[in-house]
């Protein structure tokens, strides 16, 4: 039976980052393996998101989301200048009505708890200055945040794994993990349609990186205690585009609603000039991309608290994703879960629950982190 030094599971953004770091790190001799259900690489979370460089102001002081987005966010920008991938720093106006404005002075505090030094507030005149479009009381502006390419990101990282020598297979499928004592012996169907066939190998080392699909694949590890499997709750995000030249310079982000998990509807610019809305938060049972053109007339609403001369004939329906969320008995939001053997006490294991945003920006800075843990 062939026996890899690494199994990868899973080729988002994530499981790429990984793989990347740790074959820059390893001896040639290690050999690792990187394995994806679909028919490439990002086809999830990685490829159905706002494609955002975040600063790190929003998360909880201390978490793995504040620390990994702040290290990500610089590690980030240095890989887009060095390998050429295209990326903008474009900065962001987080926007407040005159109800918002104390809970935008406690954002303000957040972030400076974050060490995101570099955000300054703004009243209405410096903001109409900068978005004359743009109708709030006060704002904050981000310049550190900005945009990227992350097809071309995540193509880049293969290519580096790859040639640090990774082997990367597509439309493979992880049924069964067994545990042994120094090895995991891995059961996969490979291929579609009709055209499928059974492998095994062992493995020293196995990294669960599969994103919407980690607690599946972590409950087909056999001898890992379910107790250490976090309960997922899906939720979808819609965007919609506006047909058009974009009327803005910056991305534009409302003050996040109380009790809620997301960052609200905001206006985020891609690199073609185009703008879109989104995403707003959908609890669904299972995995669908399918654009609710229903949810319209609430994205109507939302975008024209701070942008009133929105035409709704502009706004068409554009994409969906699904974001990996874990459950929070109190409804709050929970951080990402990086979880290894001192929890479950599978040697060799490394799982990864929640990866949600800041998932994209903290890449960089995950991949480190379990390169150091394997080294």
């Amino acid at each position: 039976m062939d026996h890899f030094d690494l199994c990868i599971v899973g080729a988002g953004v994530i499981g790429i980052a990984i793989a990347e770091a740790i074959a820059r790190t390893k001896p040639p001799s290690y050999s690792i393996v990187l394995l994806e259900q679909n028919s490439s690489f990002g086809q999830e979370t990685s490829s159905r998101n706002s494609e955002v460089i975040h600063a790190g102001l929003y998360y909880q002081q201390g978490s793995l989301k504040a620390r990994l987005c702040r290290e990500g966010s610089a590690m980030l920008y240095d890989y887009c200048r060095k390998y050429e991938i295209a990326h903008r720093r474009v900065g962001k106006f987080i926007v407040a009505q005159e109800n918002e404005l104390e809970a935008l002075q406690a954002l303000a505090e957040r972030a400076r708890d974050n060490d995101v030094l570099e955000l300054h507030w703004r009243d209405r005149k410096a903001l109409q200055d900068k978005e004359p479009l743009v109708e709030a009381s006060a704002a904050l502006f981000s310049p550190n945040t900005g945009i990227v390419d992350s097809h071309a990101l995540m193509q880049s990282l293969l290519s580096q794994a790859q040639t640090a020598g990774v082997e990367f297979v597509c439309r493979t499928r992880v049924e069964r993990v067994l545990c042994g004592a120094k090895s995991f012996e891995v059961h996969t169907v490979s291929g579609e349609h009709g055209q499928k066939e059974a492998y095994r190998f062992h493995c020293s080392a196995l990294i669960n990186a599969a994103g919407l699909n980690a607690q599946s694949l972590a409950s087909r590890i056999d001898g890992l205690d379910s107790a250490h499997i976090p309960t997922q709750l899906l939720t979808k995000g819609n965007y919609f585009k506006l047909n058009g030249r974009a009327p803005f310079q910056h991305l534009i982000y409302p003050m996040p609603a109380a009790q809620t998990s997301g960052l609200g509807i905001h206006a985020c610019l891609d690199l073609g000039g185009g703008v879109r809305f989104g995403p707003d938060i959908e609890a669904i049972d299972a995995v669908n991309y399918k654009v609710d053109v229903q949810r319209k007339a609430q994205f109507v609403e939302a975008i024209r608290r701070y942008y009133p001369s929105l035409n709704p004939a502009q706004l068409e329906p554009d994409y969906a994703g699904v974001r990996p969320k874990l459950h929070s008995p109190k409804g709050q939001p929970m951080d990402f879960v990086l979880q290894t053997a001192d929890v479950h006490a599978v040697p060799g294991l490394v799982q990864l629950f929640g990866i949600e945003s800041p998932g994209l920006t903290a890449s960089l800075a995950i991949g480190k982190t379990i390169a150091q843990h394997l080294a």
